[in-house]
């Protein structure tokens, strides 16, 4: 959208109008009446909220997050909280599908950011981050620059988002959301567009005032705050007097008096119902014994994790080869004469790398190998790594998939990575995620590791799907990608306790 002025004061200041809208807040009464335009009132008729409670939670957390992290400091940013009557109002608006500021009437009074998508499902957290991120185009203006007024500092299109986001005063949000069938967004016509609608107040992007005071966090609070301080934003405890409780606050339905009958009521028969079937738990690592050979055991695309077990140095299983390991050999005795394994057991990763034309002897670690003169199947031996990791890291940084294939470390997640948001950890896809996924997050999801404890997952990195349906499972809702052009994938097991 373009940049205009919409008003001009002699002595006063310019307000900027673009992306970001908005005026100092007047008082309730007046705000309701402005209202009233754009409300459909329905009497003794339940109101739905313009926007889910988790997602109207996300927005201010987000909103608070980042305006506690800005570069330089700020020292009067305050705390920001939701307010009904602006939700009321971007409602509203988002129930219009005009792809601009609006409306006009309103416009006076609050400020304003919009988004739009649609196709896959984007959070509402998403696009407050995209705003967010005009950051890197914004130069801030230091007090030096600002006499007698600062400068408007922005190397992009548009900086008007981030600073409406991170205006010290503006200390009141409340945003919707809304489907939109069909919608004219810059000239195209876009069907199921998700509008998003954030209005807020006071109002900022004043131009000539910079956002906020910089300076040591908390340090030139307003007197109101009384000093108080959380997250490096001016704040104070609410204190709430709870109402007394009346009779219209409780919607209590009471049944009418009847005269007493006797009525015979046939007894309902209960059907048995059938026991629930144990949900299947998936493995990566797969248990031997010290005489498993690798041609016997694996069959399958998870057959590059083994478990051994201790005793196998004074086993007499075979092994033939160095370094290449025919696939008669023993698994964990090939493991033990590579050095990866002792006699204790343990964990061991194998290569597949087919056929070898022959198989060298030698006496490695107390292990004597073999000799093996025509061409066989061959695999390697690894050490599995153990990492820990927090809910944010994906396959595609911890080890994406090449060819021959890509051992990944067993990984250790942290507890309540389901409750990260979709912007920080995604989960792409069901079964096979995308490897842009969150491990830990998508670990919850498959339902390998409980959110409230965590633990340790296998991953078994793959290649790329052509698209990947998302699903909610275990109170984490995955998201579709289609015809996705680049990365990977993977598929995540459980680890036996």
């Amino acid at each position: 959208m373009s940049c205009t002025l919409s008003g001009l004061a002699p002595l006063g200041l310019l307000l900027l109008v673009c992306g970001a809208q908005g005026f100092f807040l007047p008082n309730v009464t007046h705000l309701e009446r402005l209202l009233s335009k754009y409300q459909q009132d329905k009497p003794a008729s339940r109101v739905r909220r313009a926007i889910p409670r988790s997602d109207k939670e996300e927005i201010l957390m987000l909103h608070n997050k980042l305006r506690g992290q800005v570069y330089p400091p700020a020292a009067n940013m305050e705390y920001m909280t939701w307010d009904e009557e602006l939700e009321r109002s971007a409602a509203a608006w988002a129930h219009e599908c005009i792809w601009e500021h609006g409306p006009t009437g309103l416009l006076v009074s609050i400020g304003q950011n919009l988004a739009v998508h649609w196709g896959r499902y984007r959070s509402p957290g998403f696009h407050v981050q995209s705003w967010y991120d005009e950051v890197k185009d914004y130069t801030y203006p230091y007090p030096h620059e600002c006499n007698p007024w600062c400068p408007e500092r922005c190397s992009g299109a548009m900086c008007t988002h981030y600073t409406q986001i991170v205006w010290a005063t503006t200390t009141k949000i409340g945003c919707a959301v809304n489907t939109c069938q069909r919608m004219n967004v810059w000239g195209d016509v876009w069907e199921n567009a998700v509008y998003l609608v954030c209005n807020y107040s006071p109002k900022g992007n004043w131009i000539g005032e910079a956002p906020y005071q910089t300076g040591r966090p908390c340090s030139q609070c307003p007197p109101s705050y009384g000093g108080g301080c959380k997250n490096n934003l001016c704040y104070r405890e609410e204190t709430v007097v709870p109402k007394p409780e009346t009779d219209e606050m409780n919607e209590v339905e009471v049944a009418p008096v009847t005269e007493e009958k006797q009525v015979w009521v046939q007894p309902r028969v209960t059907r048995p119902t059938k026991p629930k079937k144990e949900v299947a738990v998936n493995y990566m690592t797969q248990v031997v014994r010290c005489d498993t050979k690798m041609k016997d055991k694996c069959k399958g695309s998870t057959c590059n994790r083994y478990q051994c077990p201790a005793g196998c140095l004074s086993s007499k299983a075979q092994v033939f080869g160095t370094l290449f390991y025919e696939s008669s050999s023993s698994i964990c005795r090939a493991a033990i004469h590579y050095g990866v394994l002792d006699g204790q057991g343990g964990l061991v990763d194998v290569t597949r790398n087919g056929k070898v034309p022959f198989f060298v002897r030698s006496e490695r670690n107390g292990v004597e190998s073999l000799s093996k003169y025509k061409p066989s199947g061959s695999f390697m031996v690894s050490k599995v790594k153990v990492q820990d990791l927090d809910c944010y890291t994906t396959v595609a940084q911890l080890c994406p998939f090449e060819k021959p294939g890509t051992h990944c470390p067993r990984v250790h997640c942290p507890a309540h990575c389901r409750d990260e948001p979709s912007y920080w950890a995604p989960v792409f896809g069901t079964n096979i995620y995308a490897d842009t996924s969150s491990i830990c997050k998508t670990a919850v999801h498959a339902g390998v590791l409980r959110n409230e404890s965590g633990g340790y997952v296998d991953v078994m990195p793959v290649d790329k799907k052509k698209a990947y349906v998302g699903s909610l499972r275990n109170g984490v809702q995955s998201e579709s990608l289609r015809t996705p052009r680049d990365g990977k994938a993977f598929r995540i097991f459980a680890v036996r306790q």
